[in-house]
This record gives C-alpha cells, structure tokens and sequence, in this order.
C-alpha cells in the first residue's frame, strides 16, 4: 500500500509540470494568434479573419453588437479599419477548451472616414477545436482614463 501511494505521489510530481508547461505554451499560442489577428485586421485580410472567427462567434463594440458575417464585411469593406493597435497588456487564462485573453490597447482606427484613437480593454474568447482555436467572441470596452 505504502508503495502505491509513493507510485501515485511520483507519477503526479512529474505530471504537473507537464501540465503547467503545457498550459503556458497554450497561453503563448493564444497570445501569438491575437497579435497575428491584429496584423489581420490592419491589413484588411477579410478572408484570414473569416477563418479565424467561429461561424457562432460574437462582436461587441461601441456602436452595437453582431455576428460573424457582418464583422466580416465591415472589416472587408473598410466600414471600420483596425489600423494599429498598440498592445500595453496581455494576460489569457485557460479554461478546458477555453482561452480569455485580455489586451489593454490604444487603438488608432477609421471609421467612417474619420480617424479615431481609443483606448480599449478588450476581451477576446478562444474556443479550441479539432483544426485549431477559432475566435467566439470579441468585446471592446472603451477606457476612461487613458493607456500609459
């Protein structure tokens, strides 16, 4: 009996590390994906970030909320142009199959013709699937003191 326990102590020892290393990478892939996302929205690469999107994912912004086919076509027909987002902050937590990822940002967009600088929190929600995480959601939240 004593043995068995001693097994069982050793056996998970030398799983949590590996758990703890694997989890950070996940947190580095996700981190990695939502920069490369904002390179995406900059340039304009509609047909990349459609991939990315889950077809149930949701958008909420500071004149409204959609789905993945308007944001989509937003994005496509210049409605909004993500321009640059400047990235002060990045923390992404880890849930099952779920990764929430917070970004402080000042973001430098046009909309309408007319070029706007905010500073935002957003959240952006992460599902993992078979062919790889797939954006659900995405929430900016305009701060009222601004990034320093």
């Amino acid at each position: 009996m004593k043995s068995l326990i001693l097994y069982l102590f050793v056996f998970f020892g030398l799983l949590c590390p590996t758990l703890a290393q694997s989890s950070d990478s996940e947190k580095e892939a996700v981190i990695q994906l939502s920069k490369t996302k904002w390179q995406w929205m900059a340039d304009k690469e509609a047909d990349k970030l459609a991939e990315l999107f889950d077809d149930k994912s949701v958008f909420v912004h500071m004149g409204g909320a959609w789905g993945k086919e308007r944001e989509v076509n937003i994005i496509r027909s210049g409605g909004i142009w993500y321009k640059k987002a400047d990235i002060h902050e990045v923390s992404v937590e880890i849930i099952d199959n779920t990764a929430i990822l917070l970004n402080r940002i000042t973001l430098v967009a046009e909309v309408g013709g007319n070029e706007v600088v905010n500073p935002f929190m957003v959240m952006e929600v992460y599902i993992k699937k078979e062919e790889g995480w797939k954006m659900g959601g995405m929430s900016f939240t305009r701060l009222t003191t601004p990034n320093e």
